[in-house]
């Protein structure tokens, strides 16, 4: 078939990346409540195995809305320092916003490639990224330039979503989207939610980069929201990704994708709640 002719092109990804974030970045910053109470757990995990502590210099490499910049920037305290960066301008500027109404002076944000870090070698203890590595479309060469401008000794630590099936919050409306689309199934190469997820990849990827000491955990992190209802505006609103997947069909067909994907989630209801499962890797790497 013509589809399996196709060839990932890693540079409209990321272009259409950009602009997925541009246009979400208000929304990101809308539910960062709801983001500490889901990546909470595994945030903090990140930033103890990354071995954080006070006076440290971490980057934050595809920072978001900075939520987890806020609560690293604290635990570095006034001696320490985080740069947060990201490769969508608006977004950076929520995280901007945030920093001051946190009352921090020692976070710095900057528009960069992750792929492409204009900074010193050597230049930060630590390196975090929640949730960001998957959507690299060259994974390799973000780690290989993490490692470069880590200190020797100095560790990163990411945050990625596991398998679909301890995701189901998310790999529903994936799914459905994927077949009401009739979208074909990921090239190879292609980055995505579920691209470091299965058994030992994330691990390896680790390791082809050069790191060492290499450890990963499990962090059971349910989404808690009022309903499914709740669940489908906070993915429609947030995750740009399900968009880009939505894009060759009419606002009718939309909307009723988003029926579908709400009827499905239903069935992580009860006692007038919604709980999303949701199974999250912190993965750690450190520089020799």
């Amino acid at each position: 078939m013509e589809t399996n002719n196709m060839q990932f092109d890693p540079i409209k990804y990321k272009s259409t990346t950009r602009e997925q974030w541009q246009e979400a970045a208000n929304a990101w910053y809308r539910w960062s409540d709801t983001l500490h109470q889901w990546l909470g757990p595994s945030t903090d995990r990140m930033l103890e195995l990354a071995n954080i502590t006070k006076g440290s210099h971490v980057l934050d490499i595809a920072a978001g809305a900075g939520e987890q910049t806020i609560t690293t920037a604290k635990k570095v305290g006034i001696s320490g320092y985080v740069l947060a960066t990201d490769i969508s301008p608006n977004i950076l500027e929520y995280a901007k916003k945030m920093v001051t109404d946190n009352g921090l002076h020692n976070v710095e944000t900057r528009v960069m490639d992750g792929e492409n870090l204009e900074l010193d070698d050597a230049s930060f203890d630590a390196v975090i990224s929640r949730v960001g590595l998957i959507y690299f479309p060259n994974q390799q060469k973000a780690l290989k330039e993490i490692l470069r401008v880590l200190k020797p000794g100095g560790k990163v630590a990411a945050i990625v979503y596991s398998t679909p099936e301890k995701n189901k919050f998310f790999s529903i409306p994936v799914s459905i989207i994927r077949n009401r689309a009739k979208l074909p199934p990921p090239l190879v190469g292609q980055p995505g939610p579920f691209s470091l997820g299965s058994e030992g990849v994330i691990e390896k990827a680790f390791t082809d980069a050069g790191f060492v000491n290499i450890k990963s955990e499990l962090v059971d992190s349910p989404l808690h929201l009022s309903s499914a209802a709740e669940c489908v505006q906070f993915e429609k609103e947030s995750f740009g990704a399900l968009h880009q997947m939505l894009s060759s069909l009419s606002d009718m067909e939309k909307d009723s994708v988003w029926l579908e994907i709400e009827n499905e989630l239903k069935n992580f209801e009860s006692d007038n709640r919604f709980i999303g499962p949701c199974e999250m890797i912190v993965a750690m790497g450190e520089k020799k």
